[in-house]
């Protein structure tokens, strides 16, 4: 069955692709000299500049991969063939040779020769795309956050432990050597007993103000965009970025930025498992715009031996914090204090904040700092997933933090979650917050 006659059961497309495997396995060696093909997907979701080229998150991947030995871009994916020419152009230079376009991801994983699937689309796809991606027999980078809702995260955990497939979360301060230190520090008993961890998301949000309907632009492939989500008539605040601020695409400030900090604080704390208890409060203050979600947030989660992980996002006018410098992640301690920022780590002691041990990536000689990319195409090559600086399962569980927030804000209780199942306590509602209603014909397998 091809994908580009996508019938109306997506079950029977997830039957199709179960076939693919077998024609990659051995495809590719761990040799330095064979080239490794990636397709970006998804451009559409970022900012454009004022000449229209992309400056987001998948200008981000195009130019990262460009600086790897043997990989280089063979197709760009995107829902707005708008965007094609520049961003062809801009292949072209960096790799040599013209990419292959497509609007439809389908045709993508048709293709024998791509290799891994760079996903850099809104939110409400990630999951979606990458379990069909890993069907299809590809390796996958998914941005973060990696799914739209808990459920969508297990079945990606699924889905690359079934085909085998080595799947990156994009989640980058996991791939900081500097910050990797700074949690050997942690971990290594250096700053004590921790008995909190808190991650903020201080950033100001411009109003997207109200914009009414429009037709489709030519270019723009809209049902394939909104994909599984809800059909709604074209609204340009519904489309580039501005999708950040819906429930059907987005998933707040904890998904957008929120994610880099709770990952981290997870890690140091060493956490690998569910909290079993969630409180968020919030809400959209001062704004009167079409944004649907709150721009102000506080969560706070608890294990089950007690330790507390904070998260709050601040999208209004706000104080700076962290001492003076660009920390967004803090771990407190019977001896002292520790924050993060997305390329280093400092300590504090003692009641007066004696400055203690700290270290920058810019303390290290270029060659010697690792990227997220760069670390996927050595685990692609050596197909050993352990290498892996963000695993599939590590996206999901850092993932389903924001998730749980959200439900709790949604819900408005304190919510207590078995981590086990991944279910709520005696709470029917909010455990159907735990996944969605999808569109066909764009449909989650209820087996991957």
């Amino acid at each position: 069955m091809k994908r580009r006659d996508f019938v109306k059961d997506s079950a029977s497309v997830a039957g199709g692709l179960m076939v693919a495997p077998a024609y990659m396995k051995g495809m590719i060696s761990d040799s330095p000299n064979e080239r490794i093909n990636v397709a970006v997907i998804g451009t559409s979701g970022q900012r454009k500049n004022v000449r229209g080229m992309i400056n987001g998150r998948g200008g981000v991947h195009i130019n990262t991969y460009a600086k790897i030995p043997n990989v280089t871009v063979k197709t760009i994916c995107d829902t707005d063939e708008r965007l094609f020419p520049g961003v062809v152009a801009t292949v072209e230079k960096l790799f040599g040779a013209r990419p292959k376009t497509e609007f439809d991801l389908r045709k993508v994983l048709d293709d024998k020769d791509i290799h891994v699937v760079s996903i850099a689309t809104p939110d409400h796809w990630h999951a979606l795309m990458t379990i069909w991606a890993c069907q299809a027999g590809k390796d996958v980078y998914v941005e973060k956050p990696v799914c739209h809702n808990v459920s969508e995260g297990r079945k990606m955990v699924e889905a690359a432990r079934k085909y085998n497939r080595i799947v990156q979360s994009g989640i980058c301060y996991r791939s900081s050597k500097a910050v990797k230190e700074g949690i050997k520090f942690i971990h290594d008993g250096k700053m004590g007993k921790v008995y909190m961890a808190k991650g903020i998301t201080y950033r100001y949000r411009v109003p997207i103000e109200h914009v009414s309907d429009s037709p489709i632009p030519e270019g723009v492939h809209w049902d394939m965009f909104l994909g599984p989500a809800p059909y709604r008539p074209f609204n340009e605040n519904r489309y580039i970025y501005q999708w950040h601020w819906y429930w059907d695409t987005g998933t707040t400030e904890f998904g957008n930025n929120g994610i880099y900090r709770m990952d981290t604080v997870r890690w140091a704390l060493n956490k690998n498992t569910h909290p079993v208890r969630i409180h968020c409060s919030g809400g959209k203050f001062v704004r009167d715009d079409d944004q649907e979600v709150p721009n102000t947030m506080i969560a706070v989660y608890e294990y089950d031996d007690g330790t507390i992980i904070q998260n709050e996002v601040r999208s209004l006018c706000t104080n700076p914090e962290g001492m003076g410098d660009s920390a967004d992640c803090f771990l407190y301690s019977d001896q002292g204090w520790m924050s993060f920022s997305g390329d280093g780590y400092k300590t504090y002691f003692g009641t007066k904040n004696e400055p203690g041990p700290s270290k920058s990536d810019n303390d290290f000689p270029p060659e010697e700092r690792s990227d997220g990319w760069k670390n996927l195409i050595d685990c692609v090559r050596s197909r050993k997933r352990e290498d892996l600086d963000n695993d599939i399962l590590e996206g999901h569980l850092s993932a389903a933090l924001g998730h749980l927030g959200i439900i709790s804000y949604r819900t408005g209780m304190k919510l207590t979650f078995n981590p086990e199942s991944e279910r709520f306590v005696n709470d029917r509602e909010a455990d159907k917050l735990l996944t969605r209603k999808y569109r066909k014909p764009y449909t989650m397998p209820s087996v991957v």
